[in-house]
C-alpha cells in the first residue's frame, strides 16, 4: 500500500474523536478520522431501536453545559432519569428494605435514542471521504515534518499532526511510540472509565415496577449488580439495567449465561417473579473489550481524576496532543469530560 497524508489525523473514533472532527469541519480543516472498531462511539453503545445503552447513558444540563448544548444543537431530545417511587436495598440474610425516593436521579438527563443517537447524529454530520472504521494504529514516529501512524492493516499513514482520542492506558499499550515519550507512565498510571465494570441491562414489555410503587432504583450488598436503575425509553420500551460488581477475573470464569441467570435471579428477588421474563437481555464486560481495557484495567475501578501536566513532552509537543475524556481538566471520564478534551486537544495543536 502506498503512504497516505493528511495535515490531521484523529486517532480513535468515540464521542471525542467525533467532537474534534466536528470542531476541524466547522474550521474547514483537513484531516482523517480513524477508529479500530467498525462502529462509531468507542464506549458508548447503544442496542436495539429504543437505544438502550450498555455504556455512558446520563448527562447532568446543569452542571454540563457543553453536552446539553449539543444535544440541542443537534436537535437530538432528552428526558429525565426516571426516579419517581421507592429505592430497595438489599443487604445479606436480611428482608428487603423500601425507602421512599427522594428524586435523587432527577436533575440526570438521557437522551431519546440512546447516547448512540447522539454519535449517529456527529458522524452523519461529519465528510464522509474523511471518516475511516476498522483502522488500527499500532505505531507512531515522529518525524521532521509530522508523525508517521502504522497500522494493523499494513498502511502507513503520515499526517502533520495527529489527536490521540483515546484513552492514556490504552494506548500506552497498543501504540508504539518513536522516540518514547516520558510521559507513558503518567499515561499507564491513568485510569479508564467504565474498563473495569459490566452493566446488565433487561428488556421488558412494560415497567411493571412502577405500578408497585418503584422507582427501580437499588442498591444491593448480596449482588451481583451493586446499583440498578429505571433504563426504560423515552417512548417504548421498558427496561432495568445494573452495574455488576463481581470482578472481572470472577465474571470471566462465571461466564455470560451464567452471570445473566444469576442477574435475572437479583430483579427477580428486587422487584417480582415478572422481572424474571425478560423480553431481551444484554451484557456488556467492558474489561473484556480489547479496545477498551488492559489487563492493568482488571484490578480496581478508581475514577479517573483531573491530571494538571503536559501529557506530551516536549519532543512531541505541537505534533501530538491528547483528547480522550480521561484527559480532561474537568469532568475526566464524562461525557462532557470528551467534548471538553476534545477543545484542548485540537486547541493544543494550533488549530
Amino acid at each position: 500500500m502506498g503512504i497516505l497524508y493528511y495535515p490531521i489525523v484523529i486517532v480513535g473514533g468515540g464521542l471525542s474523536g467525533l467532537y474534534a472532527a466536528r470542531l476541524l469541519t466547522q474550521t474547514d480543516a483537513d484531516f482523517c478520522l480513524l477508529e479500530a472498531r467498525e462502529r462509531w462511539g468507542g464506549r458508548i453503545l447503544s442496542v436495539t431501536d429504543d437505544g438502550f445503552d450498555l455504556g455512558p447513558a446520563w448527562f447532568w444540563p446543569d452542571m454540563q453545559p457543553m453536552m446539553a448544548g449539543l444535544v440541542e444543537e443537534l436537535g437530538l431530545s432528552s428526558f429525565p432519569q426516571f426516579a419517581d417511587g421507592d429505592v430497595v436495598i438489599e443487604r445479606p440474610q436480611q428482608p428487603l428494605q423500601r425507602f421512599a425516593g427522594f428524586g435523587q436521579m432527577a436533575s440526570s438527563f438521557r437522551i431519546a435514542g440512546g447516547t448512540g443517537a447522539l454519535v449517529t447524529a456527529l458522524a452523519k454530520a461529519l465528510p464522509q471521504d474523511r471518516l475511516r472504521l476498522g483502522v488500527t494504529v499500532t505505531a507512531a514516529s515522529l518525524r521532521d515534518d509530522g508523525v508517521a501512524l502504522t497500522t494493523q492493516e499494513g498502511e502507513t499513514i503520515t499526517a502533520g499532526r495527529v489527536l490521540f482520542a483515546l484513552p492514556p492506558r490504552l494506548m500506552e499499550k497498543s501504540i508504539a511510540f518513536t522516540p518514547e515519550p516520558q510521559t507513558r507512565t503518567l499515561w499507564r498510571a491513568s485510569a479508564t472509565w467504565m474498563a473495569p465494570h459490566a452493566k446488565f441491562l433487561a428488556v421488558y414489555e412494560e415497567p411493571f415496577w412502577r405500578d408497585a410503587g418503584l422507582s427501580g432504583t437499588a442498591q444491593s450488598m448480596v449482588g451481583p449488580m451493586v446499583e440498578i436503575h429505571d433504563a426504560s425509553a423515552m417512548a417504548g420500551g421498558a427496561a432495568l439495567f445494573g452495574f455488576i460488581g463481581v470482578p472481572a477475573d470472577i465474571r470471566e470464569k462465571i461466564g455470560e449465561s451464567e452471570l445473566k441467570a444469576h442477574c435475572l435471579a437479583q430483579f427477580a428477588r428486587l422487584f417480582g417473579p415478572k422481572a424474571a421474563k425478560p423480553l431481551a437481555t444484554f451484557l456488556k464486560d467492558w474489561s473484556a473489550d480489547a479496545l477498551t481495557a488492559t489487563a492493568d484495567d482488571r484490578q480496581g475501578g478508581e475514577h479517573p481524576v483531573p491530571v494538571h501536566q503536559p501529557w506530551f513532552d516536549p519532543a512531541w509537543a505541537g505534533r501530538a496532543a491528547m483528547a480522550g475524556s480521561e484527559t480532561a481538566r474537568e469532568h475526566p471520564g464524562y461525557l462532557e469530560g470528551a467534548l471538553l478534551a476534545a477543545a484542548a486537544g485540537v486547541k493544543a495543536l494550533g488549530l
